[in-house]
């Protein structure tokens, strides 16, 4: 009786130690890497993230990738080191020295006949992300933005904050749909950028943007225009933080943008005094 009793401590004893190792171990095996994590939109938690979305009632979800810094400049770590490169690999500067003013949602039969005509009178240009639904809506905008120089992108159909979650399928007719739109007010324009509304990027659109040959765009600075502020404070912040390099994220729709309009007439004078400042390459880069 005494050895038996003997040999079953010993046995309990050894099977303690093997699970205390196996436990050890395990918590030293870092878990796998994930594939699927997004950049939201989240407005006034993420700024940096936020695009105005008034056409849609859903909002975006509030999670954000890890990988994105306090500036949304950070992809993942293969593009760390990448200044130009930021959330899930979409492009934050324009690799120069200059500076790039974006205007998203339109166009918009009120406004963007009146960014149109201070880019003129300031001898700007910038890139215009073209909802679909509005090109069909007002080809003659489009065609006025294409013939006064400007740059297009491809904002999606309907300003989807949650396509990028959908299949790669619906994802690739929306783009296509919006793409189809811009292109029967002008046929041979280029449109080689696509920005996810809401800068909710994933992987699946990013994916798909580029196989139907659009590079994803996302943007530098966001002074909240979408929040409708005051022209001064959109100015003052367009002014105060842009530097060589930045994407503006300014809108000509989805809203009153009366105060968007107002604030060019301070932030293109200023802006040009201290930058070169002009739309992203139509072919991209």
């Amino acid at each position: 009786m005494g050895a038996a009793r003997a040999v079953g401590i010993i046995t309990l004893v050894v099977t303690a130690v093997l699970g205390t190792a196996y436990l050890l171990g395990r918590s030293l095996v870092p878990d796998p890497s994930r594939t699927d994590t997004a950049v939201t939109a989240t407005g006034a938690d993420h700024p940096e993230y936020a695009d105005q979305s008034a056409p849609i009632d859903a909002e975006p979800d509030a999670s954000r990738s890890p990988d994105a810094g306090p500036d949304g400049s950070q992809g993942s770590d293969e593009h760390a080191q990448d200044p130009n490169i930021g959330p899930m690999g979409t492009r934050v500067s324009t690799g120069t020295a200059g500076v790039a003013l974006t205007f998203d949602d339109g166009p918009h039969p009120d406004y963007t006949p009146q960014v149109l005509a201070i880019l003129r009178d300031y001898h700007v240009t910038a890139t215009f992300c073209v909802v679909g639904k509005n090109a069909q809506a007002y080809p003659w905008l489009v065609e006025q933005i294409v013939a006064e120089g400007h740059t297009l992108c491809n904002h999606s159909w309907d300003h989807d904050v949650a396509l990028g979650a959908r299949s790669p399928e619906v994802i690739r007719a929306d783009l296509m749909r919006t793409s189809e739109a811009i292109r029967a007010a002008v046929p041979d324009a280029p449109i080689a950028w696509y920005r996810q509304p809401g800068g909710a990027w994933t992987y699946s659109v990013i994916s798909v943007s580029r196989d139907l040959g659009m590079a994803p765009l996302h943007w530098t600075l966001d002074p909240s225009d979408w929040r409708a502020p005051g022209a001064s404070r959109i100015a003052s912040s367009v002014l105060n933080a842009a530097r060589p390099g930045s994407i503006v994220l300014l809108h000509d729709a989805g809203g009153d943008r009366q105060g968007t309009v107002n604030a060019l007439y301070r932030i293109l004078p200023e802006l040009a005094g201290r930058f070169e400042v002009q739309a992203l390459p139509p072919r991209g880069l």
